[in-house]
């Protein structure tokens, strides 16, 4: 019994070959009464599946790309992908799948990448991190190419592909709120680039945020950042002679950037200036003084981008699906008030 194949347990179990390879791989998508059915027959036989085994018998290649349309030094400077890559990998590991990762920062990779991720047997799914214009034309040639597919942030064009993200308006719509509510008068924005979905829709949730309660808005106390540190420091000198007394930022990186500025400028942080940032990443709560920030679960939206991928390649990829995953506004001490930590 030692030679039994997937197809052969397929039968003793009166299940399909594929609803087999889904138990080996502890899939979540199995009723729990067949999957009892199929273990006990794998474990009477003593099977042990092995790579190459699973793959002529289930015509997978059990792995999946991770396609990031970023620089190298960028994916490795910004604290956001390391834990963002981190939930992949760990769900990769759990349903045993290897992940092979992709780096698309020019034209010229991605015209020498796109061939071996869309050649046949190569990868059973692909996960792309996106949001920029720039990304919509590596997004269609995989649609193209029918490849299972779940882009990690709402692209710009969402209507005929899965995707996996958080409400960033909403999000940010409840942060600048918070800081409406503490009676903050002159309230700024460091926002992401305005050539990205994320950029976009956390601006929009300051806006609307502001207009709900007739607020005024000052152009000169909005300015485009670029998600790093260096960015939000350079974004915080153009605001400061605007005479903010509290700050939207649309991520911890920037927030820690302009709060290093606020600080070199002689403001007494939260008693002159206030701060929300957006990711909760750990530097927010070791920075000097401790950021309040919206934490939206990085880990978990790379683990569970894969969770729906894996369903695609099982049960087919259409029709689309959108993911919104929870947030949480975490107050800390750069808003003058801690309620958590």
């Amino acid at each position: 019994m030692s030679n039994l194949t997937l197809e052969d347990i397929a039968k003793q179990t009166g299940v399909s070959r594929s609803t087999v390879s889904r138990v080996v791989n502890d899939s979540p998508y199995v009723r729990e009464e067949v999957r009892q059915r199929v273990l006990e027959v794998i474990q009477s036989a003593g099977y042990h599946p092995n790579a190459a085994a699973r793959t002529l018998a289930s015509q997978h290649s059990w792995t999946i790309g991770l396609i990031l349309p970023h620089s190298v030094s960028f994916f490795f400077t910004d604290p956001f992908y390391p834990h963002l890559t981190k939930g992949i990998a760990q769900a990769c590991n759990q349903y045993d799948y290897t992940l092979a990762l992709f780096l698309v920062s020019t034209k010229g990779d991605e015209k020498f990448i796109f061939p071996r991720v869309a050649r046949n047997g190569f990868l059973d799914g692909v996960l792309v991190q996106s949001g920029h214009h720039g990304d919509q034309e590596i997004i269609g040639h995989l649609i193209d190419a029918k490849i299972p597919l779940v882009v990690l942030g709402r692209p710009f064009r969402s209507d005929n592909v899965s995707y996996v993200d958080i409400d960033n308006i909403s999000a940010s719509y409840n942060a600048v709120s918070y800081l409406i509510r503490l009676g903050r008068k002159r309230i700024g924005t460091i926002t992401g680039p305005t050539a990205s979905t994320v950029g976009i829709d956390r601006k929009a949730g300051f806006m609307k945020a502001l207009t709900d309660r007739t607020a005024v808005i000052d152009e000169k106390l909005v300015a485009e950042g670029d998600f790093t540190e260096a960015g939000g420091y350079h974004a915080m000198k153009q605001l400061l002679p605007a005479k903010p007394d509290a700050i939207f930022a649309a991520s911890d990186t920037m927030a820690i950037g302009a709060m290093r500025a606020s600080l070199e400028a002689g403001l007494r942080i939260p008693d002159e200036i206030a701060f929300i940032g957006f990711d909760d990443l750990p530097i927010a709560a070791l920075s000097p003084v401790k950021l309040t920030t919206v934490r939206q679960p990085v880990v978990q939206l790379g683990s569970k981008a894969v969770e729906v991928l894996l369903d695609m390649i099982e049960n087919g990829i259409n029709p689309p699906r959108h993911i919104i995953l929870e947030t949480e506004l975490v107050i800390r001490e750069s808003c003058g008030t801690v309620l958590g930590n």
